[in-house]
């Protein structure tokens, strides 16, 4: 495109923003409620990138009000077990999120994990219930990455309608 300006997009500081906007919003849930929301973040083994990335949710998650649960499990625990607990996070009323870090050590079924998810309590928004949801445009939890790169896109001013993108690489991460 002739006569385009590159722009730099700050995503920390999007961030930043946000969390303080989460923040505000969640002391008033506290003051009118008496509730903190809660998420359950589970880690299965000791990925180091994995580790890396739970230790950042749950520092946002103080920054923003949010109570965390960190739930970490051996890398050979073993499915059922693993699925035992996203049970007993799904019925548990104190946890209003659940966010299993991928990847899963191998011998866990991924897709299995994720179905038993609660879909009012995915956050990721990775359970077919909702990516169906997402797809025919009703309200439920979206990926968090598509979400951040629109909401950077949105805030920068850029206008989308009619616009094209182009992905390169494809999860369902992504989206």
């Amino acid at each position: 495109m002739v006569g385009m300006k590159a722009q730099i997009l700050d995503g920390k500081s999007l961030a930043s923003r946000l969390r303080e906007e989460i923040r505000i919003e969640t002391a008033k849930l506290k003051e009118t409620t008496g509730k903190t929301p809660c998420l359950a973040v589970i880690l299965v083994g000791e990925n180091p990138a994995s580790v890396s990335y739970v230790t950042a949710k749950e520092k946002a998650c103080a920054e923003a009000g949010i109570a965390s649960r960190p739930v970490h499990l051996a890398a050979d625990t073993p499915e059922a077990a693993l699925l035992a607990q996203i049970d007993a996070l799904n019925a548990d009323e104190g946890v209003d999120g659940i966010l299993v870090q991928l990847p899963l050590p191998k011998g866990i079924d991924e897709k299995a994990v994720i179905e038993r998810i609660a879909p009012e309590k995915d956050v990721d928004g990775f359970t077919p219930a909702n990516v169906g949801r997402m797809l025919i445009g009703e309200e439920c939890f979206i990926p968090c990455t598509p979400h951040g790169i629109l909401k950077l896109i949105e805030l920068s001013g850029t206008p989308t309608r009619g616009r094209h993108a182009v992905i390169v690489g494809r999860s369902n991460i992504v989206g």
